[in-house]
This record gives C-alpha cells, structure tokens and sequence, in this order.
C-alpha cells in the first residue's frame, strides 16, 4: 500500500501528553525541507469525533482552521507556521474520520460481504489515509504524530498500522518518540526510568523506537544518555537532547546543532541534497527570544481559562503566535496579559482599571453569553480612551454592538446569538446558517475557511495590505444585519471590507482621526499569520500599540 521509495517519519509521545509532539513533528519538516526535501506533516487524533470544530477549547485548545474550511486540531496551525504553507484535508486524520469511512464503505457494499473488522479494515484505511496525503502533496516525505501518549487504548490501531508499514518497507520508516525526564524538586536528579518503560510499552506493540527526543527542564548529560541508549536499545547517538527554551522557534535550531535532520536522512537511506542553512528563521527565533528588545504590553479580554488555578492559553494560540510574528518584525516584545472577561461583568473595578494600563487591546473570537457584557465594556473603555483595539470574529461584532449602543443611542442593540427577541439585532444569523440550527447540524456547518474580501480605498485596513482585494479564513454563524450598516455608517463606523458582492460586513474600523487603530476582523486573520511573513493587520495593530509608548 506505501508509495514506491516513499520514507515515513512517525512521531509518538511517551510518559505524558503535552510533550511536544507537535513542535518536533513541525521542526522534522522545517528540516528536511531545508535539506531540499518534499515534506507533508500528518496530525492523527485519536478521538471519536470526526473533527475539532465541537471541542470544548478550554479542554482542548484552539481549533485551527484549514483553508478549505476543515476545523482541525491546534498542531496543524503549528505545522503550517514552521513550513509556511497551507495544508490540506488529507493532512488530517481523526478515528471518527476513519470509522466513518468504513462504516460509509461497509453500507455501500465495499466489502465484497465481508466481516468488517477493526483489524484489518479499519487498520487498512489509516494506511490509506497516510499515503493519500503524502500523494496529495507529492512529498518524498511524510512526517505522520499520532497523538495521545503511548499507552493510549485509543491510539493503538494507528500505532500497528506504522507497525505494518515497517514490517513492509523496513527501509523506509523510522520511529521517533517524544518523551520526558522529570527532575522532581524534592530530589534534585533527572530520571530516566519513565521514559524507559515508555519504551518497553512501545515494544509490547512490536514497535521499536529509532529515536529519542528527551524533552526535559535541562539539557541531558552523558551519564543519562548511556542509561537510556542501554536500556531502550537506542544508540546514544539517536538520543536527542531536547531541554526547556524560550520559545519554540528554537527547537528546529537546537535539533540542527545535534545534526538530527542529518541522522534522519542515514536512518531513511537518504543522501543530503543540500545544507540546511536557516538563515532567515534564525534571525526570526533571535528576535523572538531577545529579551532586550522594547517591550509592548498587550491585553487579550478571553473567557476561556476555567481550567481549575490554571490558564489554557491554547485556546487562543494562533493569536498569541501572531502577535509574536508582528511584534519581532517591528522589533519589538509583547508582554501578554490574560484578562477574563468574566472577572470585568462581575463589576471587577480592579480589572477594568488594569487594562486601561495597556498599550493594546484584542478580542478575540468566541461563542456564547458567557462573559459577553465585560468583553463589551473592554470595548467601550478602548473606544473611549483610545486604546488600540483589534476585535476578531465575535470580536468584530461585540465591537459594532458596542457602537451601536453607546454611539448611535441603541440601547437594545445585541446578537441574536445571545438575545433571539433583540429589539435591535445589530448582528444576527445568516441566512443559510438557520436551517442547520434548525436541524441541529452543528459540526462542520459554519461559514468555514478562505473567502475573498474587498477592501475599500483610503482605509487603515487597505494601507496595511496595500491591496483591494484578499482571501481570509472563517469560522463563524452570525454576521452583521445590513438593515444597521448605512445608520452605523453615518454615525461614524467604517465598513472598510466586505465580500465582492457587498452582502457581507469583513471588516470595521474607526477613521485614523477619530482613534489610533479601532478595527475589528469577521475572519480570523491569525490563521494566516506566519514567522517569516506576519499578517499585516497584526503588523498594524502592533504599530499603533508601539506608537502609545512614545
């Protein structure tokens, strides 16, 4: 079933999740593209659902959106930004996605009347899925994570399908695991014996590990080493240090100065077409990480952090990545800080006064009611102070309520998302999004991925893309009415996008004389924001932000 002289990477994770999977699997195919290697990257998710877009992101994270509109797991958002290009459907692959490919082929007769079983027809399809992707993208290469933790009852039909992939192809498939090395506080010392069973638990699959990426809070020293490479049949050579950095920009810099791309390629029987330089992406990870750079302090009003004593920045991880990109070029830091909207409804006097201390402010998108009226009044206080402001998605619409209220008088002026019976529904359903709801068709339904946009002359958003027209990823149900567009418009909004046929609002801005920058997004401009090409409206955002220092 592998494609003739295709080489396969598959990278797991061992003793816990949140390893790194996803930085080493998109730091493999940043490498080998600079070694002048066709490369696609997969992300496997072992859950049931057939895709990230119902996921809770205070569990899950983010959902990343692909071009095409497919909702998919944070790590592909990662995987774009280090190769920086799109990926495409096939590079993503969930078991709710292959059950239902099956189960559709079983209905349909594909079988032939056969016995439809977990081995081998659901194992069959995950290779199926593995080599349509690396067709796709006419790689030489495919880096496939299989996420979760090596022990997972879940992941197990994915790690057998790699198992027979290299009982097939021995030469050309290579198993590489994530794992980690605690150093508990209370004794002061590295320890190596959870990774080890790790491995022993990888060999119960008849898996054996290529390599070893020892992710630990500092580098790993020889004695370690030794340890792991006798205990876990791992020459010491393929065990890679991979110690706690500043920013994950670093990780494809430190693997080259250990010369892994290069241990890779022997290990898959591939010459080294050429050097991997990195120039450019060095002097991006320097400036990301350079702590004497001018810092410029960002708020980001979210409400989903209920994780226990805990932040899940992940929920908003693109956004965070964004404004890194567009803050190094401009040669600057951001300091980042959380504010719940939830904390500023509660009448937190404390909260509202904190953020006004800050030189930018974004909103960034989500559902429900849930800390909407802090969201507003963190809006208001931007709008009225003259804060810079970014809004995205809800962002953008919270943004046009807030005008509506306290500008144009209408004091009832909502989403119907949150107020179906609005006597003045500012921002309401789309037109084709009511029979999914009426259906309750939830997943997979919303307006989803790239769309065109046209951007009128004279505009902040036009100097910042210094073009008319551009495509931009979406993932939302609700848009604003046009029946409010020409009174908003009067009062002083600025419609500065929409789509080619003028039906849908893009984007909305205040002229630079009326604020520095008050401009709000219905796409998600992040998820086109990468390390060596920052998204523009970022770029300008973070310009006006800076401007408040001087």
């Amino acid at each position: 079933m592998a494609r003739e002289g295709h080489k396969y990477i598959f990278v797991l994770g061992g003793v816990m999740s949140g390893v790194g999977k996803g930085v080493v699997t998109s730091s493999i195919g940043l490498l080998l593209q600079e070694k002048g290697y066709a490369v696609n990257l997969v992300k496997v998710d072992p859950y049931l659902n057939v895709d990230a877009g119902t996921m809770n992101p205070t569990e899950h994270g983010e959902t990343f959106v692909l071009r095409s509109g497919l909702e998919t797991d944070q790590d592909m958002g990662n995987y774009e930004r280090f190769l920086g290009r799109d990926l495409t459907n096939e590079d993503y692959m969930t078991s709710g996605m292959v059950y239902q490919s099956v189960i559709a082929q079983e209905r349909a007769l594909g079988y032939g009347g056969k016995c439809v079983e977990a081995i081998p027809h659901v194992r069959d399809e995950i290779m199926r899925r593995i080599d349509a992707a690396a067709a796709q993208n006419g790689s030489n290469v495919s880096v496939i994570e299989i996420g979760g933790t090596i022990g997972d009852f879940q992941n197990e039909l994915f790690i057998d399908a790699a198992r027979v992939l290299k009982a097939k192809h021995p030469d050309d498939v290579v198993f590489v695991m994530v794992s980690y090395l605690p150093v508990p506080s209370t004794l002061g010392e590295m320890k190596t014996r959870p990774t080890q069973h790790a491995v022993r638990e990888l060999n119960s699959y008849g898996v054996q590990a290529d390599f070893i990426i020892a992710r630990a809070p500092q580098p790993l020293d020889a004695r370690r080493k030794e340890k792991l490479a006798i205990s876990c049949n791992v020459h010491a050579d393929r065990i890679i240090s991979a110690p706690d950095i500043k920013s994950i920009y670093q990780a494809p810099i430190n693997f080259e100065k250990d010369k892994f791309s290069n241990a890779l390629l022997d290990a898959l029987k591939l010459p080294e077409k050429q050097k991997a330089s990195l120039t450019a992406w060095k002097k991006f990870a320097a400036a990301v990480a350079d702590t004497s750079a001018p810092e410029v302090s960002i708020a980001i009003v979210g409400k989903y952090f209920d994780t226990g004593d805990f932040v899940l920045s992940d929920a908003y991880l693109s956004v965070i990545e964004a404004i890194k990109f567009s803050a190094a070029k401009l040669g600057h830091r951001a300091k980042i800080t959380w504010v719940n909207s939830k904390d500023i409804e509660k009448g937190d006097a404390k909260a509202l006064a904190e953020l006004a201390s800050h030189k930018g402010i974004i909103v960034p998108g989500g559902f429900g009611e849930s800390g909407i009226e802090g969201k507003i009044q963190a809006i208001r206080l931007a709008r009225e102070k003259k804060i810079p402001y970014f809004g995205l998605c809800y962002g953008m619409q919270l943004m046009v309520i807030e005008y509506a209220r306290n500008v144009l008088g209408l004091k009832g002026a909502h989403t119907t998302e949150i107020q179906k019976n609005s006597e003045d529904p500012v921002v309401d359903l789309m037109l084709e999004q009511k029979k999914h709801l009426a259906a309750n068709t939830y997943g997979g339904t919303m307006r989803l991925g790239a769309y065109p946009a046209r951007i009128k002359k004279g505009t902040i958003a036009r100097g910042a893309y210094k073009k008319d027209a551009v495509e931009e990823r979406h993932r939302h149900r609700y848009e604003i009415n046009n029946e409010y567009v020409e009174r908003l418009e009067k009062a002083g909004l600025v419609f500065s996008g929409t789509s080619p046929d003028g039906m849908l609002m893009e984007i909305a801005e205040l002229p630079r004389e009326a604020h520095p920058f008050m401009l709000g997004t219905q796409f998600h401009p992040e998820l086109q924001a990468r390390p060596l090409s920052p998204h523009p409206l970022f770029t300008e955002f973070l310009k006006a932000a800076i401007a408040q220092n001087a």
